[in-house]
């Protein structure tokens, strides 16, 4: 369960969008929820105050009743990043396409993706009540697993996490490639056996699949046939999956998010 969410809010549409779903989640699991918004220090005064405002109004009719708005000034990625380090937050919330905003820029994103020392949540589309089909990409390293544990606290009892390991065989005979996968599967068979002992009794449903092919292509195909409202990825995994997010496929996923995205440490 989650106890402290932190929204960073930029004033923008999707933000909102961000907004609704923080508070469906604090709702959820009954945390408290947090707006920060970051001033662009070279605007009015009267900008400022503007700004405000529009906080004021989407706060008032979004967030449950005892959320706080923080506001502060500076460098919007070293601020949340700063944030984030001083306070007991638990999971960071943003709204999707930030790169699309002068302030808030694609690399101020990235930045915040690659050093967020909690559970991050972006949410691209709107998708009322709580998320009903997550995808996980999963490989071997505990990265990968503490994102599907994320992941697993993170839904409500009743919603289905899909765990996919994607396999790109080594060159060789049709028997040798068989043999590969079979030795594939079943080490990720064991792997969720193992993995699944962990979490606790009541929550989402876990199954999971091995696919042959690209992981970008293989997780694309999976959210459009699952009709997925949630893709989750481990920050620091080996392998294919380290590409998920520090390569050009994260920036793929986390720029043009066919989903909301979870990210985990």
């Amino acid at each position: 369960m989650f106890k402290h969410i932190l929204i960073a809010h930029d004033l923008r549409s999707t933000a909102d969008l961000a907004l609704r779903r923080a508070a469906q989640l604090a709702q959820q699991h009954g945390a408290r929820l947090s707006v920060l918004h970051v001033l662009d220090p070279t605007q009015s005064e009267q900008a400022h105050d503007q700004a405000r405002q529009v906080l004021d109004k989407s706060i008032s009719g979004f967030a449950p009743p005892d959320s706080t708005l923080q506001l502060r000034s500076g460098k919007p990625s070293e601020v949340v990043l700063q944030h984030l380090q001083e306070g007991d937050y638990d999971l960071l919330v943003l709204g999707g396409h930030l790169e699309r905003h002068e302030f808030f820029s694609g690399t101020s994103l990235d930045r915040i993706s690659r050093n967020c020392p909690v559970p991050l949540l972006l949410v691209a589309h709107s998708s009322p009540g709580p998320y009903k089909q997550a995808v996980a990409a999963i490989d071997f390293s505990l990265c990968a697993c503490s994102a599907l544990a994320g992941a697993y606290r993170l839904l409500a009892e009743g919603a289905e996490l899909h765990a996919v390991h994607v396999f790109e065989p080594a060159k060789g005979s049709r028997e040798q490639v068989d043999s590969q996968l079979q030795i594939q599967q079943a080490l990720i068979d064991q792997l969720l056996k193992d993995e699944a002992q962990k979490l606790p009794p009541n929550g989402p449903t876990i199954s999971h699949a091995v696919h042959q092919g690209g992981i970008l292509r293989c997780l694309q195909e999976q959210l459009r046939d699952r009709n997925s409202d949630l893709l989750v990825l481990g920050s620091h995994g080996r392998g294919a999956l380290s590409q998920a997010l520090l390569g050009s496929l994260a920036q793929h996923f986390l720029h043009k998010a066919p989903c909301d995205v979870f990210v985990v440490r």
